[in-house]
């Protein structure tokens, strides 16, 4: 099982970066989103391949126009956050009213139900695994945001899995399709996505690929940017990683689609027997009444949105 997935997002929506942090910051560079998402609309109706595309409820404002193609086009869209933040920097109702946001404005647009979500960054935690709980409460069955292995952003290294699971929490069950991972020098390492899928060479890509009967993908539209511009306060390393591979991504991109059978989130869930995957428990240790109030959360949430859509 093969999943292309796309994190629909700016050039300038760099994580953990102080002149990019902020809404209002993002004012002070140039859109190139439309450009990006055209080289990738035309490799995938090339092969008549559909994909999953996690977008910021942010879009909405300024490129409704994407959401709207899309849509319009048949792919399936997942939120990707609203305003692109660390989710481990946020605490709970900073979070749920991000999350929350988020799919009411793409809701908004396509009048279809977000079901799907994947963290900026990926940068759900140990930590921070309450937020299970509250993508629960907001109607979400799916997640695809836990990277288990040793991230910058963090990571969820204790969780295991590198495969479909559930996850067990105090108030029901979600569904999850973690990154897949593969080992270079006894190293935990991603391959299929962002920087790393620029950075390693496609024979590598390949490699990893033929032996995986479950591979993750993630990508960015400007990750096939080969004119993307560099933010110039970035410390060197950061300027590497945004910067490598750019030039030759969107031919490696053509051939891994030619080469492998993918499908989208909507397929993956319908092929797994969600009968005999394991099931990871992660309640959040929470006092009983506050259990309570995210119950009622969740059953006020889900009729609200009924009248939404």
């Amino acid at each position: 099982m093969k999943i292309l997935t796309f994190d629909v997002e700016e050039w300038f929506h760099v994580l953990d970066h102080g002149s990019t942090k902020n809404e209002k910051q993002w004012q002070n560079f140039d859109y190139r989103l439309d450009a990006n998402i055209d080289s990738v609309l035309q490799i995938l109706d090339k092969y008549n391949q559909k994909a999953t595309f996690f977008c910021l409820g942010w879009l909405t404002k300024n490129h409704k126009h994407i959401v709207k193609r899309l849509d319009t086009l048949g792919y399936e869209i997942g939120t990707h956050s609203n305003l692109h933040q660390l989710v481990y920097e946020q605490n709970i109702t900073e979070f749920r009213n991000d999350l929350d946001t988020s799919i009411k404005s793409l809701e908004d647009i396509t009048g279809k139900k977000v079901r799907a979500y994947r963290a900026p960054g990926f940068s759900i935690k140990e930590e921070n695994r309450w937020v299970f709980e509250e993508l629960l409460s907001h109607g979400i069955e799916v997640d695809c945001s836990v990277f288990p292995a040793k991230r910058a952003h963090g990571g969820f290294r204790t969780f295991g899995a590198a495969e479909p699971v559930k996850i067990a929490t105090n108030i029901g069950t979600i569904k999850e399709f973690p990154m897949s991972i593969d080992e270079v020098l006894m190293q935990k390492v991603v391959y299929a996505g962002g920087g790393y899928f620029r950075f390693f060479p496609y024979s590598m890509i390949r490699y990893f690929m033929d032996r995986s009967q479950y591979a993750m993908t993630y990508f960015h539209p400007h990750d096939f940017d080969a004119g993307r511009p560099i933010i110039g306060d970035l410390s060197p390393l950061k300027k590497f990683k945004a910067s490598v591979g750019l030039k030759k991504a969107l031919s490696k991109l053509e051939t891994l689609i030619s080469e492998y059978d993918f499908i989208d989130l909507d397929e993956a869930m319908k092929r797994v027997d969600w009968d005999f995957v394991k099931t990871i428990d992660l309640p959040e240790r929470r006092k009983k009444q506050r259990l309570s109030n995210q119950i009622m959360l969740k059953d006020s949430y889900q009729n609200e949105r009924r009248k939404h859509i």
